[in-house]
């Protein structure tokens, strides 16, 4: 009978052990999932984006590009759908990290450092997404004067979560690292992606992963913002007529030439900032593109990884650009969809794609 009892004993502690280790298991694992924000100019669900992909015609297959970074657009699949798969399309990494724009950085006066989150998932039409363990590793390693973990401005960007889907519908097996770059001086750029490549390229040579294999950067853009109609003030300094537009596609296309193409530089990225910030208040747009830092942060680190891995600095080759004015737009309301803007000649967006190998 004792023998028994203490038989019995022993098997409700073996229960009670194996209970408390799984409930510790459990709350450390907790899924924290980060939802969908704008389901308006993107897609919730995958038959929506598996019937954007028809209606444009995009006959997708496998392929073994292996692209180091890109710049995507991140505006509505209405008008810049075909351009996310052309920038992308030779992303092929299991582990992207995702360069976004903060556009409501000031409502949380967030500014001078960039932003994480610490969801364990993302909401995508193709399943959660899970977030790289590798997000946590690079908070704890980064300098504290380098980033902030911020989830309600995660949650409400609209920039990234544009571009997971086209990643994901591809890749089930993606993981990300999502960065949003709020307000940042030009030395703020350098220093924080500095600090980011230095830690990132320690990590993948202690894991053995390769750039462009197993992990790439996509960096969230959409091109200048022009005219002079439902904007927060007149965006059309060469007017609104067709000479109007004509020059304002052809500065994009200088900016493009001098700073995002052929061998990239810290001149380069530096070059880019005086073009669309102002010089005596950074907070300000001097020609409005809206990856005015994205763009800068995204490309100096993207570049600053080869140098480090590869000592030789990246190659950028321009694939496209389109506005939402110039090109015939698929038909997305039957899919309950639509527009966040409207797309007239007072008020457009331009949107540039670009690979870096």
């Amino acid at each position: 009978m004792r023998l028994l009892l203490i038989i019995c004993l022993c098997c409700l502690g073996c229960k009670n052990e194996t209970w408390v280790k799984n409930n510790v298991q459990d709350q450390t694992l907790e899924k924290k999932v980060r939802q969908v924000h704008d389901t308006i100019g993107f897609t919730k669900y995958n038959w929506q984006l598996d019937t954007i992909y028809n209606r444009l015609g995009i006959r997708d297959s496998i392929n073994n590009l292996q692209w180091k970074a890109a710049i995507c657009p991140h505006d509505d699949y209405k008008y810049a759908g075909r351009l996310y798969y052309e920038s992308l399309r030779g992303i092929n990494a299991n582990t992207i990290i995702l360069v976004g724009v903060a556009h409501r950085a000031r409502n949380f006066s967030l500014q001078d450092k960039i932003i994480f989150g610490d969801f364990t998932h993302w909401e995508s039409p193709y399943g959660d997404l899970k977030v790289s363990d590798l997000n946590a590793e690079i908070i704890d390693r980064l300098p504290k004067s380098s980033y902030l973990v911020h989830n309600d401005m995660q949650a409400l960007e609209h920039s990234l979560e544009a571009i997971v889907p086209f990643l994901h519908r591809k890749n089930k097996n993606l993981e990300i690292i999502p960065i949003l770059v709020p307000y940042l001086n030009y030395e703020t750029i350098d220093r924080v992606s500095d600090n980011l490549s230095s830690v990132i390229s320690k990590m993948l040579k202690e894991k053995n992963l390769e750039y462009g294999k197993d992990v790439a950067v996509v960096i969230s853009n959409d091109a200048v913002h022009y005219g002079n109609e439902e904007w927060s003030g007149d965006l059309a300094p060469f007017g609104v007529d067709d000479e109007g537009t004509k020059k304002a596609r052809a500065l994009d296309k200088e900016i493009i030439g001098k700073c995002l193409v052929n061998e990239i530089s810290n001149e380069k990225v530096k070059t880019f900032t005086e073009y669309t910030v102002q010089t005596n208040d950074y907070k300000e747009y001097k020609w409005v593109w809206c990856g005015r830092y994205s763009v800068p942060f995204g490309l100096g680190l993207a570049n600053k990884l080869n140098l480090a891995l590869h000592n030789k600095p990246l190659t950028g080759t321009f694939l496209d650009y389109e506005t939402s004015i110039d090109h015939d737009l698929i038909n997305v309301e039957d899919l309950g969809m639509g527009t966040t803007a409207i797309a007239t000649q007072k008020h457009w967006v331009a949107y540039a794609s670009i690979k870096y190998e």
